[in-house]
């Protein structure tokens, strides 16, 4: 088996990219690949210790207007992503001003881990900070589990047994794999 990997954050055409599989963040994607639920995406809003001694801890949804934020730029169409939030049984966007803002994940989730903000972070970025103590959980209450983290191919008929093979592996080493999201009990402490 060799692997080759791309990065895009635009949905990939199996066939026309001559690929045999895809993982994708977000909703299922469409347009006949079959699409099996690896993870759920928590987005949570957190802060580095030294950032919340600094500047306090918020403890509402509106006191983040008087914090300094992150944003995430989506590459696909340039705009910066409002934070979303459960508020009752709803699902509540806001837009947030952000002191700085990243089209990277990676990026974002370190600026955090520095203290120069507070973000809205994927649960398979920040799970394992915030049980590490390097960042703290706010407005749990608020945490939203909207999107999921998938893995796509074409129908397995179709694939030589190694491409069956590494989906299975994948499968089984990923889905609901607690080490990339949050439990209530975790939420809640």
């Amino acid at each position: 088996m060799q692997l080759d990997v791309r990065f895009d954050d635009h949905f990939t055409d199996l066939v026309a990219d001559r690929a045999d599989v895809g993982f994708r963040g977000g909703s299922p994607p469409s347009g006949g690949a079959i699409a099996r639920r690896l993870l759920p995406i928590q987005l949570i809003v957190c802060a580095s210790p030294a950032y919340l001694e600094r500047h306090g801890t918020p403890k509402s949804v509106d006191e983040l207007d008087a914090h300094r934020c992150t944003g995430y730029r989506r590459a696909n169409t340039g705009k910066q992503a409002p934070w979303e939030f459960l508020i009752g049984n709803e699902i509540v966007y806001r837009e947030i001003a952000s002191t700085l803002c990243a089209n990277d994940i990676d990026a974002e989730t370190e600026a955090v881990l520095a203290g120069l903000a507070i973000g809205q972070l994927g649960s398979f970025s920040a799970a394992p900070h915030i049980r590490g103590g390097r960042l703290v959980p706010l407005l749990t209450q608020h945490v939203t589990q909207r999107e999921s983290i998938y893995i796509y191919y074409r129908h397995r008929t179709e694939q030589p047994l190694r491409v069956r093979t590494f989906i299975d592996f994948m499968i089984g080493r990923l889905a609901n794999n607690k080490d990339f999201f949050l439990d209530p009990s975790e939420l809640g402490a």
